[in-house]
């Protein structure tokens, strides 16, 4: 996959086909758009997703929601499902006062856009305007094949970014990865903390979420864990662990099954399976141990039972 961090000073020589949008979380909706375009290879085309990096909810919009994945995460992500090529651009003044007409007319000229496809509630150009309605005229005048696709639905609603975001606030992980078609993850560099892990006797890695990353309710998982090609079983806390720190930081602690080496300063990938229990406070150490004890013991029965 090519990487690309800028759309107009970028020329795609190769007929390509084309999706747009801020793509968070890449749900099942979004899994469509990017599988629609990737089969257009047999074709002939070079498939692009042209994404943002940073959200035009929260550009346009009081709106400050957290997001699903961060751009790092998404390109992790995309780096091998078969796209040719990811436009990475910043949702800034110039993209936001482009006019409906100029946007597609640029893709067409500038990166040889022959397909185009979109969800059936998409919109583009300066505040909006253009439409699915508008697409349709532009293709057949601009010579471009242009294709809609439905949304998904999960309980009589549009599977959503919005709708997803709800979910993981209420801990209802099953759910967020009905929605989402893969198991919820944080993707980050195992740093240093308090080392309380192994003096009590089960050892833990931390990672700091990035600001802008929404992170599940605060909580235990059960996780699985995926570093240097191998996957392991773990649980993981969510929160603030108010039993050791009075500090409020968030952050995401696990504990690996059965597994005992040292990853500080490795990227791990930790993948949400389901909810155990909310985080809790604990009078003594020996207290949270117990519990800790308990979860993992859960842990290795889910594994076990799966």
């Amino acid at each position: 996959m090519e990487y690309i961090h800028s759309l107009f000073n970028t020329t795609i020589k190769e007929p390509t086909a084309i999706t747009v949008g801020k793509f968070d979380g890449i749900h099942k909706g979004h899994h469509l758009l990017t599988s629609d375009i990737i089969a257009k290879e047999s074709l002939g085309l070079k498939s692009c997703m042209i994404t943002f990096t940073n959200s035009p909810r929260i550009a346009l919009t009081d709106d400050k929601s957290p997001t699903l994945i961060t751009n790092k995460e998404r390109v992790f992500m995309l780096d091998n499902n078969g796209l040719d090529y990811l436009i990475e651009c910043p949702f800034d003044k110039q993209l936001m006062e482009t006019d409906a007409r100029s946007f597609i007319e640029y893709l067409v000229n500038n990166l040889n856009m022959k397909y185009m496809v979109a969800g059936s509630d998409f919109t583009f150009g300066y505040k909006g305007a253009g439409n699915v309605t508008l697409l349709k005229e532009l293709a057949d005048e601009l010579g471009f094949e242009f294709k809609i696709i439905d949304k998904i639905k999960l309980n009589d609603r549009d599977i959503s970014s919005t709708y997803i975001r709800e979910e993981l606030t209420k801990g209802h992980i099953d759910i967020v990865n009905e929605m989402l078609g893969y198991e919820y993850f944080v993707w980050g560099e195992v740093v240093h903390g308090a080392h309380l892990g192994h003096t009590i006797g089960i050892p833990t890695i931390n990672i700091m979420p990035e600001a802008s990353k929404l992170v599940p309710k605060f909580g235990v998982y059960v996780t699985t864990i995926d570093f240097d090609g191998r996957i392991y079983h773990g649980v993981t806390n969510v929160g603030t662990k108010p039993s050791v720190s009075d500090a409020n930081i968030v952050g995401i602690e696990t504990h690996i099954l059965d597994y005992n080496g040292d990853l500080y300063g490795k990227f791990v990938k930790v993948t949400f399976v389901s909810f155990l229990r909310p985080e809790m406070k604990f009078n003594s150490i020996d207290e949270l141990k117990a519990q800790m004890s308990k979860d993992k013991a859960t842990a290795k029965d889910f594994f076990n039972k799966r």
